[in-house]
């Protein structure tokens, strides 16, 4: 047991670990009564945060998305106005709940009740409802009553219904997110700048006035509403009449490259996005899909031999029906020999062993390189939303054999949309140069317009190479193909046949083919192409369903662009060179 002394002398040897905690503790004490007098802006925001935690809310505004308008300046796209509505119970005046719940269950055909309950329940902010109509709005604004806050929230409206619907696209997220067409793909340009404000919730409130720049830029389209809208049509009965599984037409002016109407069947009602069940009817066929050409291609393979002097006009070979290339037998789809063949006999008769012929007299490198040229295995860059950029196999891949040779060049084992199948051909309606392809013909912001001038790839043959094939492809619609005549004007055309093929095999059965046809018109100088593509119609050959529905949709086409015939035009030409010489 320690004693008074041990005790003491304990006590003094702790002494200066207590005096020094208390030193400490003073200090920090001073420190942070310092801070409170020497420092409030720090204090002061703390609590401002606090406050507006309670009394203030972050909204994320969404910018007014930009309208899309087809070339004269009709709507494909605007916005509505709609609302959500919200209340704060706080500032309903004493024993005005009631009265205001009956207003308010009358405007919005909500159960009184419920409202009711919302306007006299104890948080700061209720929702009430929403989407609600502008009329609604409207009627509720002009109440004045303090204690109801509207939130603006977008809603993109398609006036035109189907029409061009795989063209135009569509919003998601709530209106903040372009998806498919013109939609996704300029969604930047569209949808602006998105706000995020801290508004009161009470009252809750929104800004009446917001930045012009927080607009989104309108976006005119190439497209004219009247030749999409008979482009449709005739699309529509097409398929009805030969009873297809689906159909694609696109016909684009080879000047410039603008795309003047792309019709899909069966289309959809953008407005009613989420009401579709097929979801193959939810991408565009024209860009988003690939198919074998079939015969179409041996167009592309006369052209780049031609350009590659690997053969003239006047070539001939002699056609056996039967051939055979890296193991692989290929024959004619009648599988009939034909003997002594010249190039344009190919074409107009699609002979798949004149075209491999060709392809071997060209080489690998010469083949690949042209149809690389042609814009084969590349996206067009025409400006639709997550276009595909088809399959063209070269030699150094992996899965490319020597039978690819053959088999490409008239069209099988290659994939292709149709808008690069149009594109090429647009480059040879061009007197050889192919143009951009392109859906956008201007843009409009605050600042002004800016024109999406016509811009050229490349040239991919010679005016006297384009020359060539024009007039053998006026034979092939004459002697092949007269179903896609059109009295008084020359037209330049080529149809196609394509067996669907699937992952190992082509598919059987008299609906398993694709059928097509391309044309220009007036063949001595084109101002419409138009690609007409057919899956599963109950028909055999391109030239008996796609070259007739060419024929309907040129004829209303010539009036709609204002094409003259031959004749008015040869006078034209006369006169125009009878006034020159008279000057000189």
């Amino acid at each position: 047991m320690q004693g008074p002394s041990s005790q003491k002398a304990t006590i003094q040897a702790r002494l200066p670990f207590v005096a020094i905690f208390l030193i400490l503790l003073a200090a920090y004490l001073i420190i942070n009564l310092a801070n409170f007098q020497f420092f409030p802006r720090s204090v002061r925001q703390e609590l401002e945060k606090i406050g507006n935690s309670i009394t203030n809310t972050t909204l994320r505004i969404p910018a007014e998305r930009g309208r899309i308008y087809d070339r004269d300046g009709e709507p494909f796209a605007f916005n509505l106005i709609q609302y959500r509505l919200g209340i704060s119970p706080a500032l309903v005046a004493d024993g005005y709940a009631e009265s205001l719940s009956a207003t308010l269950a009358d405007i919005l055909d909500l159960p009184e009740s419920e409202i009711w309950r919302k306007a006299t329940s104890e948080n700061v902010w209720e929702f009430l409802a929403g989407p609600i109509s502008a009329e609604q709005g409207q009627a509720i604004a002009a109440l004045d009553e303090i204690s109801l806050g509207l939130e603006e929230i977008p809603k993109r409206f398609y006036p035109q219904g189907e029409l061009a619907a795989h063209v135009i696209g569509i919003v998601v997220d709530d209106g903040l997110r372009g998806a498919l067409g013109v939609e996704g793909a300029y969604n930047d340009t569209l949808s602006g700048r998105v706000l995020d404000l801290s508004v009161s919730n009470v009252p809750f409130d929104l800004p009446e006035d917001r930045p012009a720049e927080q607009r989104g830029q309108d976006i005119i389209l190439t497209l004219d509403r009247d030749v999409q809208f008979w482009v449709e049509t005739e699309l529509k009965n097409a398929i009805e009449e030969y009873n297809a599984f689906r159909g694609t037409v696109i016909v684009m002016d080879p000047r410039d490259g603008d795309v003047l109407a792309l019709a899909n069947h069966p289309s959809i009602d953008p407005n009613n996005f989420l009401e579709i069940a097929d979801p193959n009817l939810r991408v565009n066929p024209a860009i988003n899909e690939t198919y074998e050409p079939g015969s179409l291609m041996l167009v592309l393979t006369v052209a780049g031999a031609l350009e590659k002097g690997v053969i003239s006009p006047f070539w001939t070979y002699n056609d056996t029906g039967y051939i055979e290339v890296g193991g692989r037998d290929i024959y004619n789809a009648t599988y009939r020999s034909y003997g002594t063949t010249d190039v344009t006999t190919i074409l107009m008769s699609s002979l798949d062993v004149g075209a491999t012929r060709i392809a071997l007299e060209m080489g690998t490198s010469d083949f690949y390189s042209m149809m690389r040229a042609f814009g084969l295995g590349q996206a067009t860059g025409v400006g639709l939303f997550a276009e595909e950029r088809g399959e063209l196999r070269i030699p150094g891949d992996s899965d490319w054999n020597e039978s690819f040779l053959g088999l490409n060049s008239h069209g099988q084992s290659i994939e292709v949309t149709p808008m690069q199948m149009i594109t090429a051909f647009a480059a040879i309606a061009n007197d050889g140069i192919m143009r951009q392809p392109r859906i956008v013909r201007q843009v409009i912001s605050a600042d002004g317009v800016e024109d999406a001038r016509p811009s050229t790839i490349r040239r991919v043959v010679s005016a006297e190479t384009a020359a060539l094939v024009k007039d053998m492809l006026i034979r092939v619609v004459h002697d092949g193909a007269p179903a896609a005549e059109l009295p008084g004007y020359s037209i330049a055309g080529m149809p196609g046949t394509a067996k669907i093929s699937t992952a190992v095999a082509f598919e059987e059965g008299r609906n398993a083919k694709i059928l097509s046809f391309i044309g220009f018109l007036p063949a001595d100088d084109p101002q419409a192409v138009v690609m007409v593509k057919m899956d599963r119609p109950d028909a055999d050959f391109g030239h008996q369903v796609a070259a007739p529905l060419f024929r309907r949709i040129a004829d209303r086409l010539v009036i709609l662009l204002e094409i003259p015939d031959d004749s008015v035009r040869a006078r034209l030409t006369n006169a125009e060179a009878a006034l020159s010489g008279s000057n000189s």
